[in-house]
């Protein structure tokens, strides 16, 4: 903070007292003798005693730091924007969509009944109504930073791959030296969207996953793991760290291709319809409706995964874990046939479509507001 004697107004005979004059960004307040007033400057007219009384004899002034100005600047810049609207979108979409998880939650992993209403009358009678949002409280702190993570990472890999791809066009792709052979890695041919989608899906997974294990504890069986705190030292103290990454593996296995497959698709069908209708940006309800869309075909191609998955993360809970993904397959199949590869898989999409419609929506919704200076420069 720099302080600086903006002037001098000399002494005047006579009894008198002058107020304090106050200046910031071209504002003045108060009366006081005639000093210039820069726009970044506070000034302060200093009254000092005299025989005769007060009299204002200089003003200070004080060069304070602009906050507003610097916040918004920070959240103006891409990348902080772009998680700053991930993390909002998250937010928003769960907390009104919490009873759709739930019910998704406890179909896919074999608990209760078979069917949606089914397991709806069910949570009521046994918890009340607030079971509907049994484990929301870890589900609203795991998909604020897994949104903000999984759109920022996306959208600046996507950026960086394709800046990269433009030049590789002129300077030749990398090449690999064996011996008296060069061989040119084909990364041109790679789709920048597929490569942002897997990305975000692996760094949202890492970062987020011992959310994900709690969530799931305290919506099975409540009973058992009653808040977070008991939750995570449950976890903690029966398999340590490693418990809280159960299921890790099979959940990039299974979050790669699904990942991969929902933003190729929001990209590839918003540009298209973009293209198709001549426009150049879309409006809410079309953003929602190619969300729904893009978040219905990733989650039917994927769904085995995510059953397998489930299963391997709550399994300790119901007395019998299956070793590793294919083994959890293979134990769906026998029990249940190939119809149990996608159990739970109509409530899957009542919750993934308006979810991935919401989310989408919010978050160009708040990108558009956060990036409007530089989206119409």
């Amino acid at each position: 903070m720099g302080v600086e004697e903006a002037g001098r107004a000399g002494g005047g005979g006579g009894k008198k007292l002058a107020m304090a004059s106050i200046s910031f960004a071209g504002v003045r307040v108060g009366a006081a003798g005639g000093a210039a007033y820069k726009d970044d400057l506070l000034v302060v007219g200093l009254p000092v005693p005299k025989d005769d009384g007060l009299d204002v004899v200089g003003d200070l002034a004080v060069r304070l730091p602009d906050v507003g100005a610097a916040a918004r600047t920070f959240l103006r810049k891409r990348e902080v924007a772009e998680f700053v609207s991930g993390a909002m979108a998250g937010a928003m979409t769960k907390a009104v969509l919490a009873p759709l998880e739930t019910i998704r939650t406890r179909m896919v992993v074999g608990v209760g009944s078979k069917h949606i209403f089914g397991s709806f009358v069910e949570i009521i009678e046994q918890n009340g109504w607030q079971g509907l949002w049994a484990g929301n409280t870890i589900n609203m702190l795991r998909i604020i930073p897994t949104q903000a993570i999984e759109l920022g990472t996306f959208e600046y890999v996507k950026r960086s791959m394709a800046s990269a791809q433009e030049k590789w066009k002129e300077d030749g792709c990398p090449k690999i030296q064996l011996g008296n052979l060069k061989i040119e890695l084909p990364f041109h041919l790679l789709s920048p969207i597929a490569i942002g989608g897997a990305a975000a899906g692996i760094a949202g997974t890492l970062a987020c996953h011992p959310l994900e294990v709690l969530k799931d504890r305290m919506t099975v069986n409540r009973e058992a793991y009653p808040s977070i705190a008991i939750a995570f030292n449950k976890i903690y103290r029966t398999n340590g760290i490693g418990g809280l990454y159960a299921g890790l593996c099979p959940t990039l296995v299974g979050m790669l291709p699904y990942s991969t497959c929902y933003y190729f698709m929001y990209e590839t069908i918003k540009t298209s319809y973009c293209r198709a209708q001549k426009k150049k940006s879309l409006s809410r309800p079309e953003l929602l409706v190619i969300g729904a869309i893009s978040g219905l075909t990733a989650s039917t191609i994927s769904f085995p995964l995510e059953v397998a998955r489930k299963r391997l993360m709550v399994g300790a809970i119901q007395g019998k874990c299956p070793p590793h993904m294919i083994a959890a397959l293979a134990e769906v199949v026998q029990e249940e046939g190939l119809k149990g590869l996608f159990r739970g898989w109509a409530a899957s999409s009542l919750k993934v479509m308006p979810t991935s419609g919401v989310t989408w929506m919010f978050y160009e919704a708040f990108k558009d507001i956060l990036l409007a200076p530089q989206l119409h420069a």
